[in-house]
């Protein structure tokens, strides 16, 4: 079994982040894309957002508070311009989403299931779908969205203090 591994070239990244906005155009799919670049957050934690967390009347708030998963710990997260820029896009995809329509309160609801969140395993086949056509080297999986935000941070200088606090 091979170690997951940050997408390290900044090409890469690039054709890697809008393989969904330009070559495969899915809102979803590129929002859970860029949350997990620009976050940070566990795929777990991003798949446990909800509509209302992320929305307040239909527009895309500027923070979010999470409450990890893993660690219990609640972060204030700064959505920055291109988090809400893929989020208002999703937005009107996701409200004439059946999912939605029936109550699905998940801001990536199951197809399937009116009450559940997408799998992580419906989210590591996202992932998957971009590597086969966009190559890149190592193993990339759903954690290394969170691996390439440390990466990306710790080489353009970012305190290593603070990478670890956001950690």
């Amino acid at each position: 079994m091979s170690t997951t591994q940050p997408i390290r070239d900044k090409e890469s990244l690039q054709k890697f982040k809008n393989f969904y906005k330009t070559q495969k155009p899915n809102p979803r799919n590129y929002a859970i894309i860029v949350l997990g670049l620009n976050t940070a957050l566990r795929i777990s934690d991003i798949l446990n957002l909800t509509y209302d967390m992320v929305y307040h009347k239909g527009v895309v708030r500027t923070h979010i508070v999470v409450k990890e998963r893993k660690t219990g710990k609640s972060n204030h997260i700064l959505l920055n311009q291109e988090i809400r820029k893929a989020l208002k896009s999703y937005h009107s995809y996701l409200i004439s989403s059946s999912s939605h329509r029936v109550g699905n309160i998940y801001l990536f609801p199951s197809p399937r299931n009116k009450d559940r969140h997408l799998s992580r395993y419906q989210a590591y086949r996202i992932i998957q779908a971009i590597t086969q056509a966009v190559p890149i080297e190592g193993h990339i999986s759903c954690h290394s969205l969170r691996k390439t935000f440390g990466y990306h941070a710790w080489k353009q200088g970012a305190d290593p203090v603070v990478i670890m606090l956001i950690y």
